[in-house]
């Protein structure tokens, strides 16, 4: 490459003296060779412009034997045909609970972690990585609030644990890959997406790397509807490399949306839904006492995924898949005191 630069440049110098040759003998004006001048030399430089790096955010997936990578940007809400609209449960398979990596990827067991570059409307696209020892923290988690992701807004509602509706939302979670103020992994996520949707998966992951030291393929992608600013969830993907999906795998798309709260994936505005309370910018939720329900001895089902519990008759008892189902009986305030919350449709 270096040669062929200069055989260019050396080509440009020869045709400036061309040019001046041709100013003295035919008459033209100054003006009008220095802009063939310029033409020229840009035409002739322009295939030496270098490449650009991915480290700018462009994937490098490995491609399977067709060439073509199994990694995405921004996904669209129309591509995902299992999708289904949200039904009180965080999240919905996809493809039979089947992630979409080419053999090739299942075979790798190099550590990488790729983020796509944000898109012309600052939108986060695929975030890809394979999962290791090596790759997660060793050091504490630094600061990201400096970080506006698209459709960034601040509010807090009464109804939402913690208050703030919005999170910075990692897509790969910093438990995984130690990634702290990276614009290109944080996307405007509810709470409920980030704790209740989100974590449970990263959780598995994590605590299967460390236990194995084995790598799991992870792959995050922002799903948007349109020129939205803020995603309408995130599809999720997960596959342990060396016993071949035995210990890790999922696909699934998980739900951006917060019960008791009604947004506009637009611009990321909100409101609360009909019948909540009023939102509030400060303040305290009232203490809730204990009633003879909570210690009284009933039936329930349990999502050990999500860590929600519902009535046995509740829509959203009937989503949870087989492996995070349990049936329960006993006392509510057993299973909060265990971490479980209950669900926000049939509120049990």
């Amino acid at each position: 490459m270096e040669n062929r630069t200069n055989k260019r440049m050396q080509w440009v110098i020869r045709l400036g003296c061309i040019l001046g040759l041709m100013t003295a003998l035919c008459g033209c004006s100054s003006t009008e060779v220095v802009k063939i001048a310029k033409y020229a030399a840009k035409e002739a430089l322009k295939t030496t412009a270098p490449q650009k790096d991915r480290s700018e955010g462009e994937s490098s997936s490995a491609k399977d034997a067709d060439g073509k990578g199994s990694d995405s940007a921004t996904q669209s809400l129309d591509n995902l045909k299992d999708h289904a609209a949200y039904n009180g449960e965080p999240y919905v398979e996809l493809n039979d609970n089947v992630p979409n990596f080419t053999t090739r990827e299942k075979n790798n067991t190099k550590a990488f972690e790729n983020y796509h570059r944000l898109d012309a409307l600052g939108r986060c696209g695929t975030a890809y990585a394979n999962i290791c020892k090596e790759l997660m923290p060793t050091e504490k988690r630094g600061a990201i609030g400096m970080v506006k992701p698209s459709g960034w807004n601040t509010v807090k509602y009464d109804v939402v644990d913690g208050k703030y509706l919005y999170n910075r939302c990692h897509l790969i979670g910093f438990q995984l890959a130690g990634e702290n103020a990276n614009k290109k992994n944080l996307i405007t996520g509810t709470r409920y997406l980030n704790v209740d949707g989100m974590l449970p998966f990263e959780d598995e992951v994590a605590d299967y790397v460390k236990n194995t030291d084995h790598h799991v393929l992870y792959r995050v992608t922002p799903v948007f509807k349109g020129d939205n600013l803020v995603a309408e969830g995130v599809e999720m993907e997960a596959y342990s490399v060396e016993d071949k999906g035995k210990g890790i795998c999922f696909h699934v798309f998980v739900y951006n949306v917060q019960p008791g709260v009604e947004i506009n994936y637009a611009d990321g505005k909100s409101k609360l839904a009909e019948g909540q309370q009023t939102a509030k910018n400060a303040g305290n939720k009232p203490e809730v006492c204990p009633t003879a329900d909570d210690y009284a001895v009933q039936s329930y089902v349990l999502n050990n995924g999500s860590k929600k519990f519902h009535k046995p008759d509740c829509s959203g008892a009937e989503k949870i898949s087989a492996k995070n189902k349990e049936n329960f009986k006993g006392r509510r305030a057993e299973l909060i005191s265990k971490g479980y919350s209950p669900c926000g449709i049939c509120k049990p």
